[in-house]
C-alpha cells in the first residue's frame, strides 16, 4: 500500500523488541544531551509502572562536573527523591570549555574515572539503560582509548540500551552503533529580523525530536523547582491521543509533587493519521490542542511550552499555518516555545525560529526491521 502523508505511531498495544541498542546522537546542532534525557524520562516512567527493578537508568555525564548548576538537576533529584531505584547519576570533568591544547591531568584522571564508572555498570547487569552522555568529545579529545571503549560496548549484554552523545562521534563507534543521528544545524533570517527569541525547532527523518522536547521540558521542570515561581511548563502534543506513553508516569509523578510547574495535555485518536485517512475527529482534536497552546502562549503564564508533533499536524493539514505564525509572532520574550515533528513541506513559522535542529537519520534500528521499546522510543 502507497502511503501519502506523515503518520505517528502511537503507543497502543504492540510487538517490542528485548533486545538493546547502542544509540549515538551527535552533531553540531542542538538536541543530543536532550534526547538523552528524554529517554531517562521514559524509562523511569516505565520503572514507575512496573513493580521489579528492571529498568534502572544510570546518567552518567562527562565534561559536566558537580561544581556547575545545570537546570535539569532539580527535575532529576526530585525523581530520584521520589524513586531512588530507578535512577542513579554521576557528573565528571570541570565545568568549563577546553581544546584539545587545553587538557590537563585532571581532564586525563575524570575521563578515567567515568569510564570506570561506565565499565562497572554495563558489567553489573542492573541497568536497562546506560547514558554515556558527551562521550563523543571525551573520545575525539583523546581523553579515553577508542578501541577500548568499543570492545566493552561491543560486549554489553544483549538487553541493555546504550546512549553516547555529543559532537565529533568517532567512525570507530558509529560503525557499531544501531541508531545514528546527527543534530544539524540550520539558520534562520526571519528570526533575527523580528528580533525574536526563544522558538526552536526540531525535525528531520531521525530519532531524536520528540525525546529531546523531553528532555527539554525535563530541564524547564528542573529550573521550575529549583527556582519556585520562574517558570511553569506546558506540555502540548499532537497525534497521541493513545495511553501507553511511558514518560506519563515520570511527568506525572513530578506534577503530583510540584502541581504549579508542569501541566501535560494530550490531544488525537489512537490511530496512524495519514493524509489520505483523515477523519473529521482528526480536525477537532488538532483544533482543541491549538486552542489550549495559543492560549499558553499568550498568557505568559508558562515559560516553557513544548508543541510536540505540531509540525507534522500542519503538515497534514489538520490546522492552518498563518494563525501559528502570529500567534508566534505576539509571544511574550520570555516564553520558550519548542515544536517537533517531521513534515515534507517546510511551514512559514519555522523561519522565526532562533535555533533549528534537523534530526538527520544516519542509522536506525526501525529500518532493519527491529520493534520499538517502552522506555526508549516511547
Amino acid at each position: 500500500m502507497t502511503r501519502n502523508g506523515i503518520g505517528i505511531r502511537t503507543a497502543q498495544v504492540r510487538q517490542q523488541r528485548i533486545t538493546g541498542q547502542i544509540h549515538v546522537y551527535d552533531g553540531a546542532g542542538k538536541g543530543k544531551s536532550q534526547a538523552a534525557l528524554g529517554v531517562v524520562l521514559r524509562s523511569i516512567g516505565l520503572g514507575i509502572n512496573t513493580k521489579n527493578n528492571s529498568n534502572r537508568v544510570l546518567l552518567l555525564r562527562f565534561l559536566k562536573g558537580p561544581e556547575r548548576d545545570y537546570d535539569e538537576d532539580g527535575a532529576i533529584a526530585a525523581l530520584q527523591s521520589g524513586f531512588p531505584h530507578l535512577i542513579d547519576q554521576v557528573r565528571t570533568g570541570r565545568d568549563e570549555f577546553f581544546d584539545v591544547n587545553g587538557i590537563t591531568n585532571f581532564d586525563r584522571e575524570e575521563a578515567a574515572r567515568g569510564w570506570d564508572v561506565a565499565k562497572g555498570a554495563i558489567a553489573s547487569n542492573l541497568y536497562s539503560v546506560v547514558v554515556l552522555d558527551e562521550i563523543n568529545p571525551i573520545l575525539d579529545l583523546g581523553l579515553l582509548d577508542i578501541d577500548e571503549v568499543v570492545k566493552t560496548l561491543k560486549s554489553k549484554s544483549p538487553e541493555l540500551e546504550v546512549i553516547a552523545t555529543g559532537r565529533a562521534a568517532p567512525q570507530k563507534l558509529l560503525d557499531i552503533a544501531d541508531l545514528h543521528s546527527e543534530m544539524k544545524p540550520h539558520h534562520h533570517e526571519g528570526a533575527q529580523l523580528q528580533g525574536l527569541k526563544g522558538i526552536e525547532i526540531y525535525t528531520g527523518a531521525g530519532k531524536g525530536k520528540s525525546t529531546s522536547a523531553l528532555g527539554k521540558a525535563l530541564q524547564a521542570i528542573g529550573r521550575g523547582i529549583n527556582h519556585p515561581g520562574s517558570t511553569r511548563v506546558l506540555i502540548m502534543q499532537w497525534l497521541k491521543g493513545g495511553s501507553g506513553y511511558t514518560e506519563d508516569a515520570a511527568i506525572a509523578a513530578l506534577q503530583q509533587s510540584y502541581p504549579e510547574v508542569v501541566d501535560h495535555q494530550r490531544c488525537g485518536r489512537d490511530a496512524i493519521v495519514w493524509r489520505n485517512s483523515r477523519q473529521e475527529l482528526d480536525y477537532v482534536e488538532a483544533e482543541r490542542g491549538w486552542e489550549i497552546a495559543k492560549t499558553a502562549i499568550a498568557s505568559g503564564l508558562y515559560k516553557t511550552i513544548i508543541l510536540d508533533e505540531l509540525n507534522p499536524t500542519v503538515d497534514l493539514e489538520l490546522l492552518p499555518v498563518e494563525p501559528i505564525v502570529q500567534v508566534l509572532l505576539r509571544k511574550p520574550r520570555d516564553t520558550e516555545v519548542i515544536i517537533t515533528g517531521r513534515c515534507q513541506n517546510q511551514p512559514a513559522y519555522f523561519d522565526l525560529a532562533s535555533i533549528h535542529s534537523e534530526v538527520y537519520c544516519h542509522k536506525h534500528y526501525a529500518n532493519q526491521g527491529v520493534e520499538l521499546k517502552r522506555g526508549v522510543d516511547y
